[in-house]
């Protein structure tokens, strides 16, 4: 059995070293969605809210909250990103849903996973903030890595 390495000895989490891993480019994909009513999706996509502009709003808290990850989790290693984009696509067949979409790179010694799901979530909640006025009823999908590629444990593909 492998021996834990998120605990010290005397059992409690500690930061992990990983100063002899070597740098790879790594890069994570993560999802998530908000679901809105009618009223909402026009409002955003007639650029009607007062607060402004959602998207650009919340696609700048994306990449924010993924540059400030190790700010927010409290066992991430900072690190140096090299990309991140948060792009937006509408589903509105049975219902008006934002599909979110993060993508985080860097070239390093850990994963970017962490900074792709936290700004996936800083985003759907920055599109929450600025639409509850209009209605507090819209739903948060679910959160999800999608993939990732790089370091000792390889490539992931949901």
């Amino acid at each position: 059995m492998s021996e834990f390495t998120h605990f010290n000895e005397q059992g409690r989490a500690r930061m992990v070293d990983i100063s002899e891993k070597n740098d790879t480019v790594r890069t994570a994909v993560a999802r998530t969605s908000v679901e809105v009513n009618e009223t909402i999706y026009h409002k955003i996509t007639n650029g009607d809210i007062e607060k402004g502009d959602v998207l650009s709003v919340a696609q700048v808290a994306g990449i924010m909250a993924a540059k400030k990850t190790p700010d927010w989790i409290p066992m991430c290693h900072p690190l140096p990103l090299k990309g991140i984009d948060v792009t937006f696509d509408w589903e509105t067949e049975e219902s008006y849903t934002l599909l979110i979409r993060v993508s985080v790179k860097t070239k390093g010694s850990t994963g970017v996973e962490m900074e792709a799901l936290t700004a996936a979530s800083a985003t759907a909640l920055t599109v929450y903030d600025m639409c509850k006025a209009v209605d507090k009823g819209i739903v948060i999908g679910a959160t999800y890595l999608e993939e990732k590629t790089g370091g000792k444990s390889g490539d992931y593909q949901r």
